[in-house]
């Protein structure tokens, strides 16, 4: 068979149009992955949820969610076994499910800046060599580069977000059938590029307020 590589052709980016009510859940398990306690909810198999919980560390992350029941659901993707850093008890909060998305379309590039770890650097007296440790990473920015579609459906929505400061979700289906879920503040430029012979063009930035989620096809 022949060799695959994982080109990013033929991916298609949807951004949040229509956010829900917020379903809270009284409790969290620490478990891979967490499961809620959420008496009476209607959520379902395979939404996306962006939460908000007492876990900082997962605070803020868009997940789907999964092993739904009658009053209960899994935060599909999450690991909150570690007790050190997921106090027992601490984690409930509630959740908000995406009802509805738009396609961001005609996009012509797609970048990532930041997240890199970041170091401290230790020096000792009887030492040559310093010495570095980790410390934490630097924010994550999406960078999307779309033609210039004043009419198109998700401008509307983009704009939206941009205008209230609220939190989205924006989505990543490539054609393997993999997804990435990318939460965050979304911006866009008022005003289209502009140089002869050269599709004029519009910016849409992502300041991801977590850590983005990637589920593989049939996940």
């Amino acid at each position: 068979m022949a060799a695959r590589f994982p080109l990013p052709n033929g991916a298609v980016l949807e951004i949040a149009s229509i956010m829900g009510t917020a379903v809270a859940f009284t409790a969290l398990t620490n478990a891979k992955p967490p499961v809620a306690a959420s008496v009476g909810h209607d959520i379902e198999n395979g939404d996306v949820l962006l939460i908000n919980s007492g876990w900082a560390l997962i605070n803020d992350r868009a997940v789907k969610a999964s092993g739904v029941t009658a009053d209960a659901f899994a935060l599909a993707g999450l690991n909150t076994t570690n007790t050190d850093k997921f106090t027992v008890g601490a984690g409930s909060g509630s959740v908000i499910p995406v009802s509805g998305w738009t396609q961001i379309s005609k996009v012509t590039s797609f970048t990532s800046s930041g997240g890199e770890q970041q170091y401290q650097t230790v020096g000792y007296l009887e030492d040559d060599d310093d010495k570095q440790f980790p410390t934490n990473r630097n924010p994550t920015t999406i960078t999307i580069v779309v033609e210039d579609q004043p009419t198109a459906q998700y401008v509307e929505t983009v704009e939206g977000f941009d205008d209230t400061k609220e939190l989205a979700v924006v989505r990543m289906k490539l054609r393997n059938g993999d997804q990435i879920l990318y939460p965050g503040y979304v911006s866009i430029t008022p005003d289209p590029t502009m140089e002869r012979n050269n599709v004029m063009t519009r910016t849409i930035s992502i300041g991801l307020s977590a850590r983005s989620l990637r589920y593989l096809a049939g996940a």
